[in-house]
C-alpha cells in the first residue's frame, strides 16, 4: 500500500475570467471543474488511484472545509484516514485570465502541538501496512520545519522509502537530517535556492554535498523533461512534445508515477519513465491530478533515459 501524506490540504476553486479587470467587480459565469479536494498530496493520491494501486491518503483536516475534502475523496473512491484539527482547512483559488493563472493561497490552519502529536501516532500506526510513503506540499502553521524529517525517520525505522516533494526550509531540514528520503523533486528554481546559487549549471548544482546521500534527486525541467542524479551519475530524461491542456499538478503526477513503479519493484529507469509518463498524461488533461491510461503506452514509448557523460 502507498501512504500519501497531505498535511495542508485545501478546497481548490478555479475561476475562468477571460477579461479579468483589477479593482473592479468580476463576475464568474461558471466555476471550472467545480470545487475539488486539493493539495499536492491529494493530486498524488488521485493519480495513484487511477493506476489502480492500493493507497491510503492521510493528513490533517478541520472544520466544514475539511469535511468537504473528505466527502470529495469518498465520492472518488479514494481511501482516506485523516486526523482532525479544531481549526478549519483552507481554500485555494486559481483565476484563469488573459492566458495567465493567478493564484490566491490561504496559509492554512494553525495546528496545535497536541494535534501534531496525534498525527505522528496515527502515521506510525499506518506505517504498519505501508510499502511506500509520499510527503507532499507545505507545512501548516505551527509545525517545525523539521516535521517532515521526523516522519522520514519513523518510515526509515521500518525500511519504507519516502518520496518527498516540498521546498524551502522544510526540504533543507530533511536533507540535513540523519535519515534521508529516497527521492526529492525540486524544480530548477528550488535547486538553485537549495545550493545558494553558487553553481554555474544544473549538473554542477546536483554535485552539491547536500545531495550526496539522497538516492534520487529528480529536477523537473517542464517541457524539457528532467535531470536526475543518483549514485550512478546524472541522467537526462527526454519526453515527447504534447498539447498541454493544464500542466498544473504534473509534478504531483510524476511523483505518483514513481511511487507506483517503486511499489511494483520496477527498475530505476522504469521508475523514471513511469513518473514522467504520468506527469505528461496529467498535462494533457484539463482536470488536475487526472491521467488517461489508454494513452499510457503511447507516451511511455517516447520517454527515454540516458546517462550523461
Amino acid at each position: 500500500m502507498i501512504l500519501t501524506v497531505t498535511l495542508n490540504p485545501s478546497v481548490d476553486i478555479r475561476y475562468e475570467i477571460p477579461n479579468f479587470e483589477e479593482n473592479k467587480t468580476n463576475r464568474v459565469s461558471a466555476v471550472q471543474i467545480g470545487k475539488t479536494a486539493g493539495g499536492k498530496g491529494l493530486n498524488v493520491s488521485r493519480v495513484i488511484h487511477a493506476f489502480r494501486e492500493p493507497l491510503l491518503a492521510t493528513g490533517i483536516l478541520g472544520g466544514t472545509l475539511g469535511g468537504f475534502i473528505a466527502d470529495k475523496l469518498s465520492e472518488q473512491g479514494i481511501p482516506h484516514d485523516f486526523t482532525k484539527t479544531q481549526a478549519d482547512s483552507r481554500n485555494c483559488i486559481a483565476i484563469l485570465h488573459d492566458g495567465k493563472q493567478t493564484e490566491i493561497l490561504e496559509a492554512g490552519p494553525d495546528i496545535l502541538e497536541k494535534e501534531q502529536l496525534t498525527f505522528i501516532e496515527h502515521f506510525s500506526d499506518l506505517l504498519e501496512t505501508a510499502n511506500v510513503v509520499t510527503l507532499s506540499g507545505s507545512l501548516p502553521n505551527g509545525f517545525s520545519q523539521s516535521f517532515y524529517s521526523q516522519l522520514i525517520t519513523l518510515a526509515a525505522a521500518k525500511e519504507i522509502p519516502v518520496l518527498l516533494d516540498t521546498s524551502g526550509a522544510s526540504l533543507r531540514e530533511s536533507l540535513l537530517a540523519k535519515e534521508k528520503p529516497y527521492l526529492i523533486k525540486p524544480n530548477r528554481e528550488e535547486l538553485i535556492e537549495l545550493t545558494r546559487g553558487g553553481a554555474k549549471t544544473l549538473e554542477e548544482a546536483l554535485q552539491n554535498p547536500l545531495f550526496r546521500e539522497i538516492p534520487v534527486v529528480l529536477v523537473s525541467l517542464g517541457k524539457d523533461g528532467a535531470l536526475v542524479k543518483t549514485k550512478e551519475g546524472i541522467f537526462r530524461v527526454m519526453i515527447p512534445t504534447v498539447e498541454a491542456k493544464n500542466p498544473v499538478g504534473s509534478g504531483d503526477a510524476t511523483l505518483a508515477g514513481v511511487a507506483v513503479a517503486l511499489k511494483r519493484q520496477f527498475s530505476f529507469h522504469d521508475q523514471l519513465r513511469y513518473g514522467m509518463t504520468a506527469g505528461i498524461l496529467n498535462a494533457m488533461q484539463v482536470e488536475t491530478g487526472a491521467v488517461d491510461l489508454e494513452k499510457f503506452t503511447f507516451i511511455w514509448e517516447q520517454v527515454n533515459v540516458e546517462k550523461m557523460k
